[in-house]
C-alpha cells in the first residue's frame, strides 16, 4: 500500500510513501523523543552531578556505540533467520524502554549508570536493522533514498521535541532528571504500543531454508562493492566526533548557562529535518555515495570552525547547521545505497554489518577523542580529528568513487 503524496498537504515533493514506512517514522518518533530527552541532559549530568572526566565521559559515550556492535549482527541474522523482523524490532524497544526506568535507579553510582547505558544500547542495537530492512522491503528500489529520508525526517522530528520535553521537564520540577527519566520512560512505551499496532512484518519470498550464519556472512562479504562501502564507512566513523563532545564544546566556547544545554541538539535536528528528504531524493537521483562523502565535508568544515577562534551566535547557527547537514546526508543515505547490494534473504544481516563497523569505529573515535581532551584540550584535539577527516576523505574518494 502506498499513500500518494498529492494527497498530503506539505508534500508535494514526494511521488509516494510506503504506507509501512510511515508507520515505522511514527514509532521512531515517538521513540527518539523518549531517547533524545535523556541524550539532552546526560553530559552535563554525566559532567556536573556525577564529576566525570572528558576520558570517562568518553567510555561510557562509547558504549552508546559499541554495545550496539556486540548484539546487532545476532539480532539481524535472528530476524533473518526465523523471519519475524518485527519480533526482533519489538525486543530491542522493550529493552530500551525498560532502561529509561533503570536510570532512576542508578543514582550516582559510574558502574550502575554504565549498566543502564549498556542494555539501551543493546535494545537499540537489536531494532535497528530489522527495522531498516523494513523500510527496504517495503519500499521500490529506486524510492529507497527518498523512503530512508522520509523515515529520517521523522525520526528527526522526535530528536527535536526529545530535548524541548526535557527542559520542559526540568523547568516544571525545578532541575529533577529523574522526572525527565520516568517521562521518558512513558514515552518510549507509547512507542512499544504504536509498533504492535500498527507496523506490519513484509513477506517475502524466500528458500524453505533460511541461511545459517557462516552462510550468511561469507555471502554477505561476497560482493566487493558492499566491501568497499564498508571500508569507507569505517574509515570515516574512526574520526567522526560524538555528538556529546560537539555540544560540550559548544557550551564551553560559549559559555552557555547549564539550563540551556538541552537546546543545543535542536539545531542539528531541525536541519536534519528540513534536508533529510531533500538530500535522500538527491542521492536517488545523482548518486548514494557522493551525497555520503559530501556529509562528511560538511562535518569536516564544521569541525574546523569550532576549533578556531570564532564564538558567538553566528558560530552556534553554522555549526549546527553543517552538523545537521551531515546527518541529513549520510544516516539514511548509507542504508539506501547498501540496501541494493543485499540478497533479500539477508538484507537484515548485511545491513547490521555495516552498522556494527561503524559502530565499533565510534567506539574507538569517542574514546580517543575524551583521551586526547584529557591530556591536551577540546580544541587540539578537535584539530587532530579533522585532519584525519581530511585524509581520509581523500582516501575515501579514491576508494570508491
Amino acid at each position: 500500500m502506498y499513500i500518494t503524496a498529492n494527497r498530503l498537504p506539505g508534500r508535494a515533493l514526494l511521488r509516494s510513501v510506503p504506507a509501512n514506512v510511515l508507520a515505522l517514522g511514527l514509532v521512531s518518533m515517538v521513540t527518539d523523543i523518549s531517547a533524545e530527552m535523556v541524550t539532552a541532559v546526560l553530559p552535563l549530568y554525566l559532567v556536573l552531578a556525577l564529576g566525570l572526566n572528558p576520558l570517562q565521559v568518553g567510555v561510557l559515550d562509547g558504549l552508546h556505540f559499541g554495545v550496539t556492535a556486540l548484539v546487532r549482527l545476532a539480532g539481524a541474522h535472528a530476524s533473518d533467520r526465523w523471519r519475524h523482523r518485527k519480533l526482533v524490532a519489538a525486543s530491542g524497544y522493550g529493552i530500551s524502554a525498560l532502561a529509561k526506568l533503570g536510570l532512576l535507579l542508578a543514582g550516582t553510582s559510574v558502574g550502575v549508570l554504565g549498566a543502564v547505558i549498556t542494555a539501551d544500547r543493546a535494545g537499540k542495537g537489536l531494532r535497528t536493522a530489522p527495522r531498516d530492512a523494513m523500510i527496504a522491503l517495503s519500499t521500490p528500489p529506486d524510492r529507497l533514498g527518498q523512503a530512508f529520508g522520509v523515515h529520517r525526517a521523522m525520526d528527526t522530528l522526535g530528536a527535536f521535541l526529545g530535548p524541548l520535553a526535557a527542559f520542559g521537564v526540568l523547568a516544571a520540577t525545578g532541575g529533577s532528571y529523574d522526572a525527565v527519566f520516568m517521562t521518558s520512560f512513558c514515552v518510549a512505551a507509547l512507542g512499544l504500543v504504536l509498533l504492535a499496532l500498527y507496523v506490519r512484518d513484509p513477506r517475502t519470498t524466500l528458500a524453505a531454508e533460511p541461511p545459517r550464519i557462516g552462510t550468511a556472512v561469507r555471502a554477505i562479504a561476497g560482493d566487493p562493492a558492499f566491501r568497499r562501502i564498508c571500508a569507507v564507512t569505517v574509515l570515516l566513523s574512526l574520526v567522526t566526533v560524538s555528538d556529546l563532545f560537539v555540544y560540550l564544546m559548544l557550551q564551553k566556547q560559549l559559555a552557555m548557562t547549564p539550563g540551556l544545554f538541552p537546546l543545543l541538539p535542536l539545531g542539528t535536528a531541525a536541519v536534519y529535518l528540513l534536508l533529510a528528504v531533500p538530500l535522500g531524493r538527491l542521492a536517488d537521483r545523482r548518486g548514494r555515495v557522493g551525497v555520503f562523502l559530501g556529509g562528511h565535508v560538511a562535518l569536516l568544515a564544521a569541525y574546523l570552525l569550532l576549533a578556531g577562534a570564532a564564538t558567538g551566535m553566528a558560530l552556534l547557527i553554522v555549526v549546527l547547521v553543517l552538523h545537521g547537514t551531515f546527518y541529513a546526508a549520510t544516516d539514511g543515505v548509507l542504508m539506501s545505497a547498501a540496501g541494493p547490494l543485499l540478497p533479500e534473504a539477508l538484507l537484515a544481516s548485511g545491513m547490521a554489518v555495516l552498522q556494527t563497523a561503524q559502530a565499533l569505529a565510534r567506539l574507538g573515535s569517542s574514546v580517543a577523542f575524551g583521551a586526547l581532551w584529557t591530556a591536551w584540550d577540546a580544541r587540539t584535539g578537535l584539530l587532530v580529528m579533522a585532519g584525519g577527516l581530511a585524509l581520509s576523505l581523500l582516501a575515501a574518494r579514491k576508494v570508491i568513487l
